[in-house]
């Protein structure tokens, strides 16, 4: 399902709030379930994972940004994601390697002639220094926010809303600033806030 349109911010993201209970032993056991998948997150990570250097040449010297270069980190970050999701007991089902479930991560492919200043590579990852102090705290409340969760799921069967939206929105700005630091799709500079 598709949900970019212009005038907003050209990375989107959104999880399906759970219409079913979650199930209490999946939550209970969430620490034990998600290693399988943990070690293949970790293992594409060090594989390489995201292509940043390839990019930041491709854009300084030839102005381009490759289609498949873009499929693959946007693939891989929505794997990551569907990863972090479960990790952070948001949703039950396991992790797909593949089909998207109920996490929906949409970035707009890049013009890299006119969308993308070929000399803004050399400057971003300084421009986002602010946005990792700021994530930084934020995933700290995100790890007190999942153990209170984790209690609320195993005594109602349900995430808290509140709690929900605030690890959300925490994603979202992760996926945002990733985009414009690392994947380098947009030089709109992401902005400090949760919601779209």
């Amino acid at each position: 399902m598709a949900f970019y349109t212009s005038g907003v911010y050209p990375v989107q993201f959104r999880v399906d709030y759970p219409d079913q209970p979650l199930g209490r032993g999946s939550t209970f056991f969430r620490f034990i379930l998600m290693i399988p998948i943990a070690i293949v997150a970790a293992a594409l990570s060090s594989a390489g994972g995201i292509l940043t250097c390839p990019l930041f040449l491709m854009i300084v010297f030839r102005q381009k940004y490759p289609r498949w270069w873009f499929d693959w980190n946007l693939a891989l970050m929505q794997f990551y994601n569907r990863v972090a999701v479960y990790i952070l007991l948001m949703r039950d089902e396991y992790p797909s390697t593949e089909d998207e479930q109920a996490i929906h991560l949409e970035v707009a492919y890049p013009d890299a002639q006119a969308g993308l200043n070929r000399f803004m590579p050399f400057v971003k990852w300084l421009l986002a220094i602010p946005h990792y102090i700021v994530l930084m705290l934020l995933w700290i409340g995100v790890w007190l926010v999942s153990v209170f969760a984790w209690f609320a799921i195993l005594f109602t069967a349900k995430y808290p809303r509140g709690a929900f939206e605030f690890v959300e929105g925490t994603i979202r700005w992760q996926n945002r600033v990733t985009c414009y630091a690392i994947a380098l799709t947009t030089d709109r500079y992401p902005p400090f806030r949760f919601k779209d």
